[in-house]
């Protein structure tokens, strides 16, 4: 739970309602066949979901946008000449299970309907995880997730290339079946109005680290970030849930690395699923996301069913 005091000084905090009526009657385009192909596993989402919280957070957007693309034009004709293209980078950041990569995927679609920026791309920052061989030999299979199971280096070539505006910029991409890194596939970004870089740890500084130091984060990138939140006893719930309807999904097949845990009945699933928070997504959740969120220009806090229930836009 967000401190009050810190809550009252840093944010503007809208219930649910009051958030509503911040649309300003921007009309819903997705349907609800639309939306069943955005839902996460264990996702609830409905369509007044995306009325109440995600169409007021994409006008909001779309007129921060607008400004900054004027601003771009005022400066090329100060300057005298044509620079880059330079993409508006939104970050999402929030705990495993605590449905990020639907917040993304929803908001992309959104911000695609406004004409003043048609492409907006997505990329998670799974793909920049260590292949699976490479965290093996440096001890961190145990860590995956936390910041030093990252390729660091190659996430920060990847944003820093897209956001100076390069013609064709390569993403690796992840495969939760095989647990790793797909080798040969790519990701192309070809120069978006808008990219939506969705991961854990996208809000992280030079703060978060116990010695001096000076190389560029993602966030220094980033012109306005998300965190979704919720109380960490809802978490472990969400992914506990999410665990069980793996078993006979992913988990199932052939190829997936968890496939020993396909066969486990409900009892021996829910001791695993909560094994597995306990010891690495709960304590990578205390240490390393959860003391990012108050860096966020925005925080969307859900409660039960995955519902949200509070906003809190920076002043």
């Amino acid at each position: 739970m967000i401190n009050n005091q810190t809550a009252q000084a840093l944010y503007h905090d809208f219930d649910r309602e009051r958030w509503a009526e911040l649309r300003n009657s921007v009309p819903l385009m997705l349907a609800e066949g639309d939306l069943a192909r955005l839902r996460g596993i264990n996702e609830r989402i409905s369509l007044s979901e995306v009325t109440d919280i995600y169409l007021p957070l994409s006008r909001l957007l779309n007129l921060i946008v607008g400004t900054r693309q004027q601003r771009g034009v005022v400066l090329n004709k100060f300057l005298g000449n044509r620079q880059p293209d330079s993409p508006y980078i939104i970050s999402i950041a929030g705990s495993v299970a605590v449905g990020k990569s639907t917040t993304a995927r929803i908001l992309q679609a959104l911000l695609k309907q406004w004409p003043e920026h048609p492409k907006v791309d997505l990329v998670t920052t799974d793909g920049f995880l260590f292949p699976l061989t490479e965290l093996k030999r440096k001890g961190l299979l145990q860590r995956k997730g936390f910041p030093e199971s990252y390729d660091t280096k190659m996430l920060i070539d990847f944003v820093s290339s897209v956001k100076s505006g390069q013609e064709k910029v390569e993403a690796p991409l992840y495969s939760h079946i095989i647990y790793d890194r797909l080798p040969d596939t790519r990701q192309v970004i070809e120069k978006p109005d808008i990219l939506i870089l969705e991961g854990l740890n996208v809000l992280q500084t030079g703060l978060d680290s116990p010695v001096d130091v000076r190389r560029p984060f993602v966030s220094d990138f980033v012109d306005f970030s998300i965190y979704v939140d919720a109380d960490e006893s809802l978490l472990k719930a969400w992914y506990i849930e999410r665990f069980l309807q793996f078993r006979s999904g992913a988990f199932a097949d052939d190829n997936s690395y968890f496939r020993h845990y396909a066969n486990l009945d409900d009892s021996a699933a829910k001791d695993t699923a909560a094994q597995i928070w306990d010891s690495i997504n709960g304590p990578n959740l205390r240490m390393n996301i959860q003391p990012t969120r108050e860096r966020a220009h925005l925080i969307l806090r859900k409660g039960e069913d995955h519902l949200m229930n509070q906003v809190l836009l920076r002043k």
